[in-house]
């Protein structure tokens, strides 16, 4: 066993007060990794260095921060491999999509080495002759940043970088499920020569070390998680007056009309539906299809799910993992069980797999649920598509817009007035059209609507207005 993986605090790697066993969910009996847990300390430590690192960074040179990330990207493409099978056995997610995950987090990390060479404000007229009248975007200090399990190198990435990139420094809580892929990640940024304090990673239980990150003087908390936990870290941060971004949970639909090609939709709603065996906020999760085309949309649906194979992540054949942890098998299994009881049938799936000991849950198609159902209200994060009749394209959009969330929506039609159509009339961050709900292209906004995310969106430009603020200047 390699030695247990260590907090990184003002550029050194730190030693915890606990180990815990990072285990692999597709074979338990195999510890990926001991960690070293961080304590409530180490945790102000590493604020404590962020605040110290920030004048230094914050005045270092744009295009300067943006070379030391261009280098972290050359480095974990280079790992790329070895990062992604790691990430594989930690998470359950498959090779294939471990190693594209990693791959787009080194995309992440050179787009926002270009935004360093971008204008970072503007000039405006003054009714004053002799002034000189500019604004300009600033660093906002020191940013807790608190990432999931679930995609654990990505959406450290989509934070991280431009948390960086615009002179921030950053101290990373990230999941207790995924600690060796943070410290890869971390070991790309201490490799391409970052300063010590501008980045710290605190690994550990959140119990043991989130109140004290919450309870720091930081200017900024960026959350991606479930939504009791990010409304009641919100309430905390608010209350002493740090800016928060939210990005919480998904109860996407995607919608079949009578003119979708139907070979299409069921490809993508079962991509949508159990890659990375469902556990994504943007996954499908309802079906709702017009009763003309609900029993041939299913016959193909149910193929999928029934054909895909469930297995090790490492073997090339596998197309669908484990889920991450008992917690969660529990948590799907208990839903399925509900949904059971409410008078669902499963058309493929439905329960548990026993694969080498390991936390799989077969993909799963329901029918015969009605819109209260648990299933249907709620995030299940789990390989499970519940399929609903819509008698109409009104009746699949009042269908669609029947949830407390709203990050993204997709529609399967032939007819481009209709797709347009739904687009305005769905209320959700992303629109998808003859597309899985999933899958996110890198520059462009990201973020929902209702109770899906709160602040300004993450990826893209939009990120530099979480990360930055104006700072206006008369010059006479």
């Amino acid at each position: 066993m390699p030695e247990p993986l260590r907090s990184y605090v003002a550029g050194e790697w730190r030693a915890g007060t606990a180990t815990l066993e990072d285990v692999n969910p597709a074979r338990p009996s195999e510890v990926v990794a001991e960690v070293q847990a961080a304590d409530a300390a180490l945790a102000e430590e590493a604020i404590t260095a962020a605040r110290a690192a920030f004048p230094a960074w914050r005045d270092t040179p744009a295009p300067a921060r943006g070379e030391i990330l261009r280098r972290a990207a050359d480095l974990l493409e280079a790992r790329a491999e070895d990062v992604g099978r790691d990430l594989a056995r930690e998470e359950g997610k498959t090779l294939a999509e471990a190693i594209g995950e990693t791959r787009r987090a080194v995309a992440i990390l050179r787009y926002y080495a270009g935004q360093t060479l971008e204008p970072d404000g503007e000039t405006y007229p003054s009714a004053s002759r002799s002034t000189f009248l500019y604004a300009r975007r600033e660093p906002v200090g020191v940013v807790l940043a608190i990432t999931p399990w679930n995609f654990p190198i990505a959406i450290p990435a989509w934070k991280l970088a431009p948390a960086l990139a615009y002179g921030n420094c950053v101290v990373w809580k990230p999941a207790e499920l995924v600690p060796l892929t943070a410290v890869h990640f971390t070991r790309a940024f201490a490799d391409a020569g970052l300063p010590a304090g501008v980045l710290g990673v605190v690994l550990g239980r959140s119990g043991d070390v989130g109140a004290t990150l919450l309870a720091g003087p930081v200017e900024a908390v960026t959350f991606t998680g479930s939504n009791e936990v990010g409304r009641r870290l919100q309430l905390e941060a608010i209350a002493r007056g740090a800016k928060v971004q939210l990005e919480l949970g998904g109860k996407n639909p995607a919608v079949v009309l009578a003119d979708a090609d139907l070979d299409l939709a069921a490809e993508q709603v079962a991509r949508g539906a159990f890659l990375s065996a469902g556990q994504k906020c943007t996954a499908t999760s309802r079906v709702i299809v017009e009763r003309a085309v609900l029993e041939p949309l299913a016959e193909r649906l149910v193929e999928h799910a029934r054909g895909w194979r469930l297995g090790d992540p490492l073997d090339p054949r596998t197309v669908v993992g484990p889920l991450a942890s008992p917690a969660q098998l529990e948590r799907v299994a208990g839903y399925l069980d509900g949904a059971r009881r409410d008078g669902g049938t499963a058309l493929a799936g439905g329960g548990p797999a026993a694969i080498d000991g390991g936390y799989y849950m077969q993909p799963t198609v329901l029918a015969g649920l009605g819109p209260e159902s648990a299933v249907v209200r709620e995030e299940v994060f789990g390989p499970v598509a519940a399929l609903l009749p819509a008698d109409s394209y009104a009746d699949a959009v009042d269908a669609a817009n029947d949830t407390p969330f709203g990050l993204s929506a997709a529609v399967f039609t032939r007819d481009l007035g209709r797709a347009l159509r739904f687009a305005k009339d769905v209320r959700a961050g992303v629109v998808k059209v003859n597309q899985e709900s999933a899958g996110l292209e890198l520059h462009v906004p990201f973020g929902g609507t209702k109770a899906s995310s709160s602040g300004s969106r993450e990826q893209g430009k939009a990120a530099r207005e979480f990360f930055t603020e104006w700072k206006t200047v008369y010059v006479d």
